[in-house]
């Protein structure tokens, strides 16, 4: 199979006006740490650094496994987590959004946050938030599809969950000083809102409870909560279900704004061409679905760029690569070098659309997604040409 690099693959283009007034906020992915849920899910010690590393090539011309520049580090010490902040900073990235994970019976993944950022001497230099993962949690970590997908933690909590959630977030997480807000506002996002309905059992009682969620913050001293919602189309997770008419929805729980999580989640993917997929086409799509869609949101919507996608280190290694399968078998974004990235971010960047918005923000996916292939952070084949592509824009 022939994967010579396609014509997007070209230097990054440095406008002459740099977006020195764009926030850059990067999703952190907290995977890479032992957890006791680890343990008695998978094994004791695992993480998924343990798939990353073991990662066979599938087809052809596939770059597996991708080896991390800084070796497969414990992100919940606080001096890992130091060198991930002065890399960042570094780079034009201002903010961390977490991945936060928090079920019925307590939280999941924690430690990259609790004891790696908020423990790490230089946490100043960068922002944090929080996305509540809300998603059900299946048994993906080396998965065969012919085999049953074992749900491990449901999504759906109760109003009394929500209440211990928000009052935990308020006294650990927004008072911190280097949480991100938005004119003043501590920023929390909530994955999958469908499941935040489930968890309510209607939109009209999904909006109370995020007014409790305001008025607490307002109570806290605050000028008020900005929620904000992944908005996507396709599921890449099991389980996952998209609401029909997301601006409806958008507008009776008056969120704040929306953003993305990945490209994949608006059809990035192509699977005609499988196992691979150009990432320029994976570019082309989201800014296409941006510009029909998602742009015409009744609150502002904050756009996404997309490092990479390939989840296959999460399939088991017996697992034929024949044709797409759920939820581990995906084509892979091709040709998605640095000068590649670079280039479709400085298209977001100058696009009429991202300059109108009131508060010009881009989220990336992804700081660290090991396991899904995309990722900020510096690996073997490309240093740090990813987050240079990013300074070069910034700077």
């Amino acid at each position: 199979m022939n994967h010579e690099p396609s014509s997007a693959a070209r230097p990054v283009h440095v406008p002459s006006q740099p977006f020195s007034d764009v926030t850059i906020a990067a999703y952190y992915y907290p995977c890479l740490h032992p957890h006791e849920r680890w343990d008695s899910q998978k094994y004791p010690g695992f993480t998924e650094w343990d798939l990353v590393n073991t990662a066979p090539s599938r087809f052809p011309g596939h770059v597996q496994p991708r080896v991390p520049l800084w070796g497969c580090e414990d992100d919940s010490k606080p001096e890992v987590m130091a060198r991930k902040i002065d890399a960042a900073a570094d780079h034009g990235v201002q903010v961390f959004i977490f991945d936060w994970y928090h079920y019925d019976d307590g939280p999941f993944l924690e430690h990259a946050l609790d004891k790696g950022f908020m423990q790490a001497p230089n946490n100043q230099r960068i922002k944090f938030a929080l996305m509540w993962a809300n998603h059900d949690w299946y048994g993906i970590q080396g998965y065969d599809p012919r085999e049953e997908c074992k749900l491990w933690y449901p999504g759906k909590i109760t109003p009394a969950t929500w209440d211990k959630i928000t009052t935990l977030i308020l006294e650990k997480y927004f008072n911190h000083p280097s949480y991100w807000k938005i004119d003043g506002c501590p920023y929390f996002s909530i994955y999958d809102i469908q499941v935040f309905l489930e968890s309510f059992g209607s939109v009209a009682s999904a909006r109370a409870a995020l007014e409790d969620f305001r008025r607490k913050t307002t109570t806290a001293g605050f000028p008020g909560l900005h929620v904000n919602s992944i908005i996507w189309g396709q599921p890449n997770l099991p389980g996952g279900t998209t609401p029909a008419d997301w601006p409806n929805l958008c507008q009776e729980l008056k969120l704040d704004s929306g953003t993305g999580y990945t490209w994949v989640h608006h059809g990035a993917l192509d699977s005609s061409t499988f196992p691979i997929t150009e990432y320029t086409r994976g570019r082309d799509r989201y800014l296409q679905v941006w510009k029909e869609s998602l742009s015409k949101m009744p609150m502002p919507y904050f756009p996404n760029t997309t490092v990479a996608w390939d989840n296959s280190p999460r399939a088991a290694h017996s697992v034929p690569w024949t044709e797409p399968a759920p939820h581990v078998v995906n084509p892979v974004l091709i040709h998605n070098t640095p000068q590649a990235f670079g280039e479709a971010t400085r298209m977001i960047l100058e696009s009429e659309t991202f300059q109108k918005l009131p508060h010009k923000i881009l989220t990336v996916n992804a700081w660290n997604e090991w396991p899904e292939g995309s990722c900020l952070e510096p690996d073997t084949q490309h240093g740090y040409g990813y987050l240079e592509a990013l300074r070069d824009l910034a700077s």
